[in-house]
């Protein structure tokens, strides 16, 4: 890898970054794990900011895509939520966890951020097997393309950062 990651384990929701990615559902509504923990973090305002942003059929983000709101009472400017597969429900999940890493750090760049905090996407509830998520989430994120973007991952757990670590050693 071309590029320094930071691997932290800490709370996302008090990282000093411009933007902190929210492992979202496609209603972008609030929901358990690290996507309530940033909620209640950044108080009602962010829920707000979600309720305009336009939606289909309840989704306002599709799987694989994120989407962009100010941070309410967080540290950081945005929040960027971005959804990953259901492992073992969607089709293609390593596909559409790729994309929706790229897709948040698409628009990390378009809004001239110069850091960005991410969560395990899909990692969680969603069920996806922790070392294929790492190797997934650091080779994309090790991109040249991404190189102006100091990027750090928050976890929450010893293992979960024991598993960014041996996938990040491993050159994924």
């Amino acid at each position: 890898m071309s590029m320094e990651i930071a691997i932290v384990q800490g709370d996302i929701t008090a990282a000093a970054t411009d933007v902190i990615v929210n492992a979202a559902n496609p209603a972008m509504l609030g929901g358990g794990g690290v996507d309530g923990a940033i909620h209640r973090a950044a108080g009602p305002e962010l829920l707000e900011h979600c309720r305009r942003v336009p939606e289909a059929d309840g989704v306002r983000c599709p799987i694989g895509g994120a989407r962009i709101t100010p941070a309410g009472r967080l540290r950081a400017r945005w929040v960027i939520h971005a959804v990953g597969p259901r492992y073992g429900i969607d089709p293609e999940p390593a596909r559409l966890l790729d994309s929706a890493y790229r897709s948040a750090l698409a628009l990390a760049r378009d809004h001239h951020c110069g850091s960005v905090a991410f969560p395990a996407i899909s990692c969680g509830v969603y069920g996806y097997p922790h070392d294929e998520a790492a190797g997934i989430a650091l080779a994309v994120c090790g991109e040249e393309q991404w190189a102006g973007i100091d990027i750090a991952f928050y976890l929450f757990s010893p293992d979960m950062v024991d598993t960014w670590l041996r996938a990040q050693s491993a050159g994924g």
